[in-house]
């Protein structure tokens, strides 16, 4: 396979977050609607976990292959954001759904959805400002670390939010959410710190 066929793959990995992400919205919303069928409920899982995956390996496959690139680099991210723009509001409507007894959670799933989406875009346009000045935009270790987590941990909410209260109790819930809002507002704080230098000498 000759390196044009690599990037290729890798590419068709990083966009396959997409349609595994509606894909799970739709069986997601289904399921909401006929609770018994709860086969849909596990295929909601697996769509939602093979698109976890795809962030996974198509890095590891760049780098294997030796294929990394710059439009991977900005794919990349682009990916997350979709996948955090479709799945959190789905498990923040789910939980709406519940009434009372989920109403605090779901307050609390606003917030979290609130702050991905408002600390991807702060990011990006520090990323924007820093590419005027050549710097080097790839992500840090923090915002790898909060991606690996997100991941996962929306499989957890979702199998909590449809299957609730068989299975997980809402203690766990409350702390994996409480675990991501802080990672989140950390790397709010990492990333302006990094690129500080960018924004002083864009306003000069």
């Amino acid at each position: 396979m000759d390196d044009k066929a690599k990037r290729l793959v890798v590419n068709a990995v990083t966009f396959g977050r997409v349609p595994f992400v509606v894909l799970f919205m739709v069986l997601a919303i289904f399921h909401a609607y006929t609770p018994r069928a709860w086969w849909l409920s596990v295929a909601a899982t697996v769509s939602l976990a093979v698109a976890s995956l795809t962030d996974l390996y198509d890095g590891k496959l760049a780098r294997k292959w030796n294929v990394v690139s710059k439009f991977g680099a900005m794919a990349d991210p682009l990916m997350d954001k979709v996948f955090y723009l479709v799945v959190f509001p789905t498990l923040l409507w789910l939980l709406g759904l519940q009434g009372e007894k989920e109403a605090v959670h779901a307050l609390v799933m606003l917030v979290f959805t609130v702050l991905y989406i408002l600390r991807d875009q702060w990011v990006t346009f520090l990323r924007s400002v820093g590419s005027l000045f050549d710097a080097d935009c790839r992500a840090n270790w923090l915002g790898k670390f909060r991606t690996a987590a997100s991941f996962p941990a929306a499989c957890v909410i979702y199998v909590y939010a449809s299957l609730h209260p068989f299975f997980l109790p809402q203690a766990l819930i409350y702390v994996i959410e409480a675990f991501l809002i802080f990672v989140n507002v950390w790397s709010i704080v990492v990333y302006t710190k990094e690129y500080m230098p960018y924004l002083k000498k864009s306003l000069q």
